[in-house]
């Protein structure tokens, strides 16, 4: 009859040990290899469409006006500059996100030796 009784026990024990493990258990690193790969390429990106977006403002107005290399300059610059803020927007949210994780995980419940007594 007392075998009856610690049935549930362990099934309960068994449980929180199964839980435990797929908690531990490592997470892929090919996964996180590629996000950090299009995560460079994302501010890459950024930084280019910003150049390609002054320039082409600058040189319509330069084409518009007959002033060649003026606003061509000016523009490159504004994009560059646009280009360098948007980059480190994106730096800035993959960073919180990422500080976001560690303390999610930071603050997971942890098996305790005491939770069965």
């Amino acid at each position: 009859m007392a075998e009856h009784d610690q049935k549930p026990s362990l099934d309960a024990l068994e449980a929180k040990i199964a839980a435990a493990k797929a908690r531990q258990a490592p997470k892929p690193r090919a996964d996180e290899h590629y996000s950090q790969a299009q995560l460079a390429w994302r501010m890459v990106i950024e930084l280019v469409a910003g150049l390609g977006i002054g320039f082409g403002i600058g040189y319509g107005l330069d084409v518009l006006f007959g002033t060649l290399p003026i606003f061509m300059v000016l523009f490159v610059m504004l994009g560059l500059a646009a280009g360098v803020k948007t980059m480190l927007r994106s730096a800035n949210e993959i960073q919180e996100k990422k500080l976001a994780e560690l303390a999610e995980d930071n603050n997971a419940p942890e098996g305790r030796d005491d939770e069965g007594a």
